[in-house]
């Protein structure tokens, strides 16, 4: 068994950073799914929230490795 970390840029703010291919945030982006970094989650989800829209989840183990088998 292994581990593995996908780099890849936030959508929101173009910064590079690591995450679980399987459980990153993402938005939809001309028909593309797109990662969106903890920091923009954190920054868009108020935004969200004021507009009536769900929020963005993270769900646990986001931005850790992935178990590879």
């Amino acid at each position: 068994m292994g581990y593995m970390m996908v780099y890849g840029a936030c959508i929101g703010c173009k910064a590079l950073f690591s995450f679980n291919a399987d459980k990153v945030p993402s938005v939809r982006v001309n028909g593309n799914r797109e990662p969106i970094c903890k920091g923009c989650v954190e920054r868009f989800n108020p935004i969200r929230a004021a507009k009536g829209l769900a929020p963005i989840t993270v769900l646990p183990g986001a931005y850790d490795a992935q178990e590879v088998s």
